[in-house]
């Protein structure tokens, strides 16, 4: 796509979301919420953190309680330090922009695009015929949520890596299409998360600290007080031998690599510098130390969390808010979309 437009000169906005499924925990904090809340204080950038409950729907929900899990979220965001006078907090579903541009983008994107998508595969598992089409043309939707803003930024993990990239086929091929020698929509950039962003489950340290796994003693819920917390890392899985010396030794360690891990994201530190700290003790006295300062840097977001919870209103009128701003800036972008595209009206 050599003769593609790739010239935006927008303004640089930064996107991104997490689904509402199960409670926000430790992993998404250091892996994404301490990043959206660095971002949010550079001036130069507008930021919009969404609730994707559109894609919750791709998989069975329950409908009674999705509105809950949609304030749980964002009662998270705000507790993690999301300031929704900085940021823009809204749900996915309450900007109807988001499916407009969806349907433009099926009509861009390509078949064996979306089927090299591997979370596709995963999630739908062996019986994929039985998969609803929604899971399978989710990453479109997640394309048309970054260009909808045309965000110039995403925060993005390993596992999103691959829809990123599918977003910038996308925006190069309507560029080229539609263009007429201008970019339209921008190549949007990663944001690559630094240390600490891979967080893994107390209870094995190869898979990731997830929402869905079954063990609520797997993960650091950002509601858990400060008994749950030193509970569930004095249960954590690790191994016999004391902490090593040195990083390099900590191969094929996973439990306590991940321990040290946490500590290092928490203190801001190194697993370097943990390793000359507590290197040759063992997990009798690293536990106790690791509890105390995760209960020391996650109080304040539980504690804030909580008294949001027991408040919808002000969660509401903060998600309404939102909303109207995300609408005033992604409706624009669909009217001049469906121009470009030729449609009626």
């Amino acid at each position: 796509m050599s003769d593609t437009p790739t010239d935006y000169k927008g303004p640089q906005r930064v996107l991104s979301g997490m689904q509402p499924t199960g409670r926000l925990h430790l992993g998404n904090y250091l892996g994404a919420l301490k990043n959206w809340v660095a971002l949010q204080e550079d001036p130069t950038r507008e930021c919009f953190y969404f609730i994707v409950d559109m894609h919750a729907i791709t998989m069975p929900h329950d409908p009674a309680t999705l509105p809950d899990t949609v304030r749980s979220a964002a009662a998270a965001y705000i507790a993690a330090g999301v300031d929704p006078e900085k940021s823009t907090i809204f749900a996915q579903s309450a900007v109807p922009a988001h499916a407009e541009l969806a349907w433009i983008f099926n009509c861009v994107a390509r078949l064996g695009w979306l089927e090299r998508m591997t979370q596709f595969k995963d999630k739908a598992g062996k019986d994929k015929e039985r998969a609803s089409v929604g899971l399978f043309t989710y990453p479109v939707l997640q394309a048309a949520d970054i260009l909808v803003y045309k965000a110039t930024e995403v925060p993005v993990g390993e596992d999103q890596k691959q829809h990123l990239e599918l977003c910038r086929d996308i925006a190069a091929r309507f560029n080229r299409d539609y263009g007429k020698g201008e970019a339209i929509f921008p190549i949007t950039e990663p944001v690559i998360q630094g240390p600490g962003a891979r967080i893994m489950s107390l209870r094995d340290g190869t898979s990731k600290m997830s929402k869905s796994d079954v063990s609520d003693n797997s993960r650091i819920n950002l509601e858990d007080d400060a008994d749950m917390i030193a509970r569930k890392i004095k249960k954590a899985k690790t191994d016999p031998e004391p902490l090593p010396a040195t990083v390099e030794e900590l191969e094929g360690r996973a439990e306590a690599s991940n321990l040290v891990g946490i500590y290092a994201a928490l203190t801001n530190q190194t697993k370097a510098e943990v390793l000359g700290e507590f290197g040759g003790q063992g997990f009798g006295a690293f536990k106790p130390a690791l509890a105390d300062v995760a209960v020391e840097y996650l109080a304040p977001i539980s504690d804030e969390y909580r008294r949001l919870i027991s408040d919808k209103a002000e969660i509401d009128r903060i998600l309404a808010k939102g909303a109207e701003r995300a609408r005033a800036v992604a409706q624009p972008v669909v009217a001049e979309t469906k121009k470009i595209v030729g449609f009626w009206g």
